[in-house]
């Protein structure tokens, strides 16, 4: 075969596991457009309810015919009126309410929504703390259903804040709800104390039911979808589901923490000694701006005591890598670094892109320029194995002559030609391999760049040139319509990676003999199309790291080969390797061995059809 396998090959694999790494990442979003459509038919069928004003006004009466019953001892707490409380420190503001003594909504202060406004998550009716308390004989309620006094909000010394909600009830039995917000934490810790344990839970079990509806937060509702799933910690290791379907998760082992995990921020219900057991279920509508909407069930067994203090937190905030490392318990796996079978990258990208990226970011606020810096140092990581390659591609250039005269010397022969093209690669001292295998070794770094990419909050609402937010994708033409695996716009960045990637296969094909299969030939200028429907919805950052990557490649290419690379020294080492005795390696033995069988069947097979 006369050509130069080096490039063909790295091409190939490069672009097998890109379709492939993106077939896995794509399973979720088919399952939710199948799960889409089984929710549209049920809906379809269902018959509407007329929603009159005077079912809903039985609906309130019977609720509160029913509250005011099952309340008991804690009657007196019904008919005062909900109190809403405002406490905030330098990254949220978080509004309690005296209604079940617990959040009601909560801002973040350094993010906005997709309206502009500060982005708000667990505020919607939905979010909830729900447990039962035994109130009298054979009664129950939930904790929700009564309004629970406020002690005011106090200013500790080292600058956070503590709010309490207290219930009594006429048997001097009593519950607390304390919660505590650091100056700069997006952690709420929340101490709930019992009076009268044995008097308030049935068998001492207190079961709490932890509600959230994580709304839509970017402006590709359906990728964010993607991004996001169900995450717990069980058993002290941390496990996820995708949050894109319908399902759930039971927890025998115990559980010491629930989450509802977004692309960029996360909900979470904490327990710090652990619940003991429970169950999570969720569902993602099909239509609306919810991305999901979480109900966990979580069971704690208390001790025999009068009084207990059962230690929890809710976590409202980014996933930071950095911010939720500082809890050590391993909320920071959320962050998708690398998951699934490409969790081996995300070592990569906390050990070297991570630090680096926030290195770089310490000199400029522009975070288009703290990629391009980024970029310029992978690149410089990686420019052994760049060498290495582009070395490994001119020892091949050097040998096009020799190799054109076997072309034309077997002909059609591809045995044959095959097996004199391995010869000459042996006496010359050339490894065909040789620009294969440092290609290879730079696939786990592109891994690592999109999760790295991905998962990156700091790029949320970063603008560039004409990108509106790094962390999503750039847009610069909204199309009136959707172009399958395409989508309804035009990303540029995404042009300009597709372009530069075909201009490098341009180049790196004109270096390299000619190849006959048309498959392999062509197989270079066909990966950047795919990179053309694949990137379009990718955040701009990925798609401009590309770009800046690729112009990088392009100015080495010209250089190391036309600057750095002796072409003269190289045909000069090539004819000193070939007066060299030579000795085969078991494996070319075993090739040649194996290559010439194939040459004997081959010609059995054509005296036979003589």
């Amino acid at each position: 075969m006369n050509f130069d396998r080096n490039t063909v090959i790295g091409f190939i694999v490069l672009a097998v596991l890109f379709i492939g790494y993106f077939f896995y990442t794509s399973r979720e979003q088919q399952a939710y457009m199948r799960e889409k459509a089984r929710l549209d038919s049920i809906a379809a069928t269902r018959v509407p309810v007329r929603d009159t004003a005077i079912v809903r006004q039985d609906l309130v009466v019977a609720d509160s015919i029913n509250q005011t019953t099952t309340a008991g001892e804690f009657s007196p707490a019904l008919n005062t009126p909900e109190q809403l409380t405002t406490v905030e420190n330098k990254v949220m503001k978080v509004v309690f309410t005296s209604k079940g003594g617990q959040p009601k909504a909560i801002e973040l202060k350094n993010y906005t929504g997709i309206d502009t406004a500060n982005a708000k998550i667990a505020s919607s009716e939905f979010d909830k703390l729900i447990y039962r308390i035994n109130t009298g004989a054979n009664q129950t309620a939930d904790i929700v259903n009564f309004n629970f006094t406020s002690t005011g909000v106090s200013k500790n010394a080292d600058g956070s804040q503590t709010i309490s909600f207290q219930l009594q009830s006429a048997e001097n039995t009593s519950i607390v709800h304390q919660y505590l917000l650091k100056d700069d934490q997006y952690m709420i810790d929340f101490n709930l104390q019992l009076n009268g344990v044995s008097q308030l839970l049935t068998n001492n079990e207190l079961n709490l039911t932890w509600q959230n509806r994580a709304l839509q937060l970017q402006k590709d509702l359906s990728y964010e979808k993607q991004q996001s799933q169900i995450s717990y910690r069980v058993d002290g290791d941390h496990d996820y589901t995708s949050a894109m379907s319908s399902s759930s998760e039971t927890f025998s082992k115990p559980v010491n923490w629930v989450a509802v995990k977004q692309q960029f921020f996360n909900s979470a219900f904490i327990a710090k000694n652990n619940f003991t057991s429970g169950t999570v279920e969720w569902v993602s509508p099909p239509t609306g701006n919810t991305v999901v909407e979480a109900t966990a069930n979580l069971k704690i067994q208390l001790p025999a005591t009068t009084s207990a203090t059962i230690p929890l937190a809710f976590y409202y905030g980014p996933n930071e890598y950095k911010v939720l490392k500082q809890y050590d318990n391993d909320m920071e796996e959320m962050v998708n670094l690398g998951t699934g079978v490409f969790a081996f990258v995300k070592y990569i990208n906390r050990w070297i892109v991570l630090p680096a990226f926030d290195f770089f970011r310490k000199f400029t606020s522009n975070y288009g320029i703290v990629i391009l810096l980024l970029t310029l140092f992978i690149r410089l990581l990686i420019s052994p194995l760049t060498y290495k390659s582009y070395l490994s591609g001119a020892k091949m250039k050097a040998l096009k002559p020799e190799i054109e005269q076997l072309k034309a010397k077997h002909g059609g022969d591809q045995q044959a030609m095959s097996m004199e093209q391995m010869k000459l690669f042996r006496e010359a001292g050339v490894n065909p391999l040789g620009g294969c295998i440092p290609a290879l070794f730079q696939i786990p770094i592109f891994f690592a760049l999109y999760s790295f990419f991905n998962s990156n909050v700091a790029l949320r609402g970063q603008g560039f040139l004409w990108a509106d937010d790094l962390s999503q994708y750039d847009s610069i033409l909204n199309l009136p319509f959707n172009i399958p695996f395409y989508g309804d716009h035009v990303s540029l960045f995404t042009i300009t990676a597709t372009l530069t990637s075909l201009i490098i296969s341009v180049y790196s094909m004109s270096m390299t003999p000619d190849q006959g299969n048309p498959v392999l030939k062509y197989m270079p200028y066909i990966f950047p199309v795919i990179l053309l429907f694949v990137f379009n919805s990718m955040p701009s950052g990925l798609t401009w790291y590309y770009t800046v990557s690729n112009i990088i490649t392009l100015i080495l290419q010209f250089v190391i080969q036309n600057y750095i690379i002796d072409h003269h020294k190289i045909l000069a080492k090539i004819a000193a390797n070939k007066k060299k005795p030579k000795v085969k390696t078991k494996w070319q033995q075993k090739m040649e061995d194996l290559q010439e069988q194939q040459k004997k069947l081959q010609q059995m097979q054509q005296q036979r059809k003589k």
